[in-house]
């Protein structure tokens, strides 16, 4: 009987102790009416369409010169084709000895290199390849480092956001916005399209232009589990030479803390358009089916049995789609001979670069001390007003903007346009009626390298 009670005693005990050590999950949950999305209503002076490389600068650049700046990105993070795409290496930011764009890229770039440790190129010593100029960064520090720059500078991200109309009305765009959970209708007194695809200049009404067959876009990788060296290559088709060894190359500089710019792997995506969810969902398909049949393909090769994926990037880099037809658009011409505008606000230095699916990349180089300028009005859209674009939706012809198109380039066009905006905002104005030379007074005043006009 003693013992009987004992054990009653001892269970009750333990079921005591569980309780108090046990916490009360069940106690807290509770019948709640479905939720609702989140309507919300918001003024801004600027608003930024789009935080890959050219909007991240355009948003950093509004906020430090003390403009209410709101930044929507469709994604989770900052950065566009250096980060999420993995062309992790903007260029270029120099030419023929010196040095050509600066401000707030070159300045998030350097932050990147100084505190991962790495190394730049000599600048001083003209390449005999121009790539050998770009610059390799850590892509996950530099979406951290951009991420902080625009916080700093008051800039409210909105991520998961992409607008579904846009609407001019007494002097303001009014912009309506979905995201998770919510639904946004933002005023603003100016907006930037950073979208790369010129999608808010469509949807706005102004005209744009499109090639009938574009470039094909880029799945970028990194293999391994294998030896290059050690492949007997007449065993293996030439056509997958160039990527092993490529990998292999960069494999070996990931080692290193100098700096070395090495081809990174890649799959061509014909055909790839970003400017719908659609477009871009089909891209992403056909390029990560085109790389696992690589894969899969490599692994029946002697010496490649062994291959694996070391990284992949998770979206399709996209090179081209859709230009503003811009209040001036540049020619080939105007590129390849270095014109300099009464309005430049900007350089870009990089060989026209025409991809093209089957054939070798089409490329006309630059001739000795010849760097080219764009024009803020190509960056303003036909009959608009309060609107700006960035990036390689710049107005432009296929040749021009192939070469236009690389981040450098679309670094120095989002702090131009980001400076025409706040002017234009504070003044009451639209951009092409702000005074060039107090767009290019504040450029130079934020460190940004401005063309002169010999």
């Amino acid at each position: 009987m003693e013992k009987i009670e004992r054990r009653k005693m001892i269970k009750s005990l333990g079921a005591l102790s569980l309780g108090i050590a046990t916490p009360s999950f069940s106690k807290a949950e509770k019948l709640v009416a479905p939720y609702e999305i989140k309507r919300n209503g918001l003024v801004t002076d600027i608003l930024v369409v789009g935080g890959g490389t050219a909007g991240t600068i355009a948003a950093i650049q509004s906020g430090r010169a003390g403009a209410q700046t709101i930044l929507i990105e469709s994604g989770s993070q900052l950065g566009g084709t250096t980060t999420t795409g993995g062309v992790a290496f903007p260029g270029i930011f120099h030419a023929w000895g010196k040095q050509i764009i600066g401000g707030i890229g070159w300045e998030l770039v350097m932050d990147c290199v100084q505190l991962n440790g790495d190394k730049l190129p000599n600048f001083s010593i003209l390449p005999d390849r121009h790539w050998k100029h770009q610059v390799t960064v850590n892509a996950p520090l530099y979406t951290l480092l951009a991420e902080e720059k625009c916080l700093e500078a008051g800039v409210n991200i909105r991520y998961y956001e992409t607008p579904t109309s846009i609407e001019f009305k007494k002097g303001k765009w009014i912009v309506e916005t979905v995201g998770k959970g919510t639904s946004t209708q933002i005023t603003c007194n100016q907006i930037i399209d950073c979208t790369g695809n010129a999608l808010i200049a469509s949807m706005a009404g102004f005209d744009v232009l499109r090639e009938a067959d574009t470039q094909p876009g880029s799945l970028i990788f990194r293999i391994g589990g294998y030896d290059y060296d050690s492949l007997d290559l007449t065993k293996i088709p030439k056509q997958y030479h160039g990527v092993l060894r490529q990998n292999m190359l960069v494999n070996q500089t990931r080692t290193s803390r100098e700096h070395t710019f090495v081809p990174y792997g890649y799959v061509y995506v014909p055909g790839a358009d970003s400017t719908t969810s659609e477009f871009h969902t089909a891209a992403n398909h056909q390029g990560r089916a085109t790389f696992l049949e690589l894969v899969r393909t490599l692994r029946t090769f002697p010496g490649c049995e062994n291959v694996r994926i070391l990284d992949l990037k998770t979206e399709t880099a996209v090179r081209e789609t859709y230009r503003i037809d811009g209040v001036y658009k540049m020619t080939h011409l105007d590129y390849v001979e270095g014109k300099v505008f009464e309005d430049s606000i900007s350089h870009s230095f990089y060989p026209i670069d025409l991809h093209r699916e089957g054939k070798s990349i089409y490329q006309e180089f630059l001739k000795p001390d010849v760097v080219a300028s764009i024009p803020l009005r190509a960056l303003i859209p036909k009959n608009s007003k309060n609107f700006l674009v960035a990036g390689r939706c710049v107005s432009s012809d296929r040749l021009s903007n192939s070469a236009l198109r690389v981040q450098a380039s679309c670094m120095g066009m989002g702090q131009a346009a980001a400076v025409a905006a706040v002017l234009a905002s504070k003044n009451g104005t639209t951009p092409a009626e702000v005074p060039i030379e107090d767009v290019k007074k504040m450029l130079k005043e934020h460190g940004a390298i401005v063309p002169d006009q010999a």
